[in-house]
């Protein structure tokens, strides 16, 4: 499904953090939010997922008007908030249990568990898995809730490097077979290059839309990805120039 959010502004306290923020997401795309540190791109998520309200503004979902929480969207926050007591099974069936659909739910979660690298970790508790692990868990607990767009919040920020890029490649590598809409949330560049079908790149706050890049390579690699130069050093001065008016205002 196609979001829009359309000409949204939000304050706390006094303090704005998102002034006229446009962005619109195409059914299917994958599409990362970049921007200066603190300058509201969780925020930006919190609106669209229906968990804050801003002081104007829209949320789309294929043209109609979308308010407060919504079926249309998942969310996953950067902790995994698996619950501790409950094994992984019950853990990513939690959404179906909540909902009175869970023997269906589990079905089809037995049926792609190896898929998320998870085959043999059913009966597991959370402290049994690795930092890698626990999040793919927390991703098949996302996408299980069957929602049209999934909004993930920084959801490898906690990893170490080497599992981070392994997370980035499983992503990758399921995309296609999930066939979701999904916006991200990151820090790295990197990240959002290999990725993203589009990149959007926010101003310091109040944020708004700064520039727009869209990749248009779909067989990527990591020697593809080391090969953009050009795309990287772009946004990497944008960031730069926003985060040092940051700093003088």
């Amino acid at each position: 499904m196609k979001l829009r959010v359309i000409d949204t502004s939000c304050s706390f306290q006094g303090n704005a953090v998102l002034e006229k923020m446009n962005m619109e997401v195409e059914e299917g795309q994958f599409v990362s939010i970049l921007g200066p540190s603190g300058c509201g791109k969780s925020t930006l998520l919190n609106f669209i997922a229906g968990l804050i309200q801003a002081d104007c503004g829209q949320v789309l979902v294929d043209g109609r008007p979308v308010e407060g929480i919504s079926e249309h969207f998942a969310y996953m926050p950067q902790q995994d908030l698996l619950l501790p007591w409950k094994n992984i099974m019950d853990n990513v069936c939690l959404y179906g249990r909540i909902h009175g659909n869970i023997k269906p739910m589990r079905q089809q979660a037995e049926k792609i568990f190896e898929r998320f690298g998870l085959a043999g970790y059913e009966k597991k508790y959370p402290f049994q898995l690795s930092g890698g692990m626990r999040q793919r868990a927390a991703f098949l607990r996302t996408a299980l809730c069957k929602a049209d767009i999934l909004l993930l919040d920084e959801p490898f920020a906690a990893l170490d490097v080497i599992t981070r890029g392994d997370m980035q490649d499983w992503l990758l590598s399921i995309r296609e077979e999930l066939n979701r809409t999904m916006v991200l949330v990151t820090h790295d560049i990197d990240e959002a290059i290999y990725l993203s079908d589009k990149i959007v790149v926010l101003s310091g706050k109040p944020a708004s839309v700064q520039r727009e890049l869209v990749i248009m390579e779909k067989h990527r690699t990591k020697e593809w990805l080391f090969a953009q130069k050009e795309i990287r050093e772009e946004i990497y001065h944008l960031l730069k120039n926003q985060s040092n008016n940051l700093e003088g205002s």
